[in-house]
C-alpha cells in the first residue's frame, strides 16, 4: 500500500524511508556544496596554486576539495566553519599533489595560465602595463624567496581566511600566523614602495 494512502487509513504520518531521507540529504548537500563551490572556487584554486602545481593538477585537487566536502555533508557532519575546513583539505590535498609530482620528477607547463596573463587587457598603455608586470614579477619573486610559512599564511589571508582559521590549516599557533602575516606585509610593502 503507497504511504499516502496507509497515512490515511491509519491517521498517523509514517516515516520517509531510508531512501527518501538519504535523497533529501542528498539534494540539501547539492545544494550547499554548489552554493560553496561558487563563493569559495576562485579562491581555493588560486591558493592550491601558491603550491606550484600545474593547471591540471590544481583542477584535480580543487575537484578532490569538493568531492569531500559533498561527503562530509552527506554523511551529515558539521556544517559551521566550512569555508576554513576547505582550505584546510585544500591545503592537505595539495601538499599530497606536490609530493607525488615531485616523486614524478615531471613539471607541467601549464600555457593556459601564461596566456591568460598575455591576453589580459586592463587599460594600461604599453609603458604602465611594463612597469605593472615587472612590478608584479618583482613582489612574486620576494614571495617566493619568503619562507614557506609566511608565504601560506599571507596567500590564505589574502583569501578572506581569519587568523584562527589559517592556524588551523597549517597546524600552527595564532601567535605563529600574526607574526608570519605582518613579517611577509611588511617585505611586500618595503619592497613595493623602493
Amino acid at each position: 500500500m503507497p504511504t499516502d494512502k496507509l497515512q490515511d487509513v491509519i491517521g498517523l504520518a509514517v516515516p520517509a524511508t531510508f531512501t527518501e531521507r538519504q535523497a533529501a540529504a542528498t539534494a540539501a548537500a547539492d545544494d550547499q556544496v554548489l552554493a560553496l563551490f561558487d563563493e569559495c572556487a576562485p579562491g581555493i584554486r588560486r591558493y592550491v596554486a601558491s603550491f606550484n602545481l600545474s593547471g591540471t593538477a590544481t583542477d584535480d585537487v580543487v575537484q578532490d576539495v569538493f568531492l569531500a566536502l559533498f561527503r562530509h555533508l552527506s554523511l551529515g557532519r558539521p556544517t559551521t566553519h566550512l569555508k576554513g575546513w576547505l582550505f584546510q583539505v585544500a591545503h592537505n590535498l595539495a601538499l599530497k599533489q606536490r609530493q607525488r609530482t615531485a616523486k614524478r620528477a615531471v613539471i607541467e607547463a601549464t600555457w593556459e595560465a601564461a596566456f591568460a596573463e598575455q591576453v589580459r587587457d586592463d587599460g594600461l598603455n604599453p609603458e604602465q602595463r611594463l612597469a605593472e608586470e615587472q612590478r608584479q614579477r618583482h613582489l612574486q619573486a620576494l614571495l617566493r624567496r619568503m619562507p614557506e610559512r609566511d608565504r601560506r599564511c599571507i596567500h590564505l589571508r589574502a583569501e578572506g581566511l581569519r587568523y584562527r582559521d589559517i592556524a588551523k590549516t597549517l597546524g600552527v599557533s595564532l601567535g605563529t600566523v600574526a607574526k608570519s602575516v605582518v613579517r611577509a606585509l611588511t617585505r611586500l610593502t618595503a619592497a613595493d614602495t623602493e
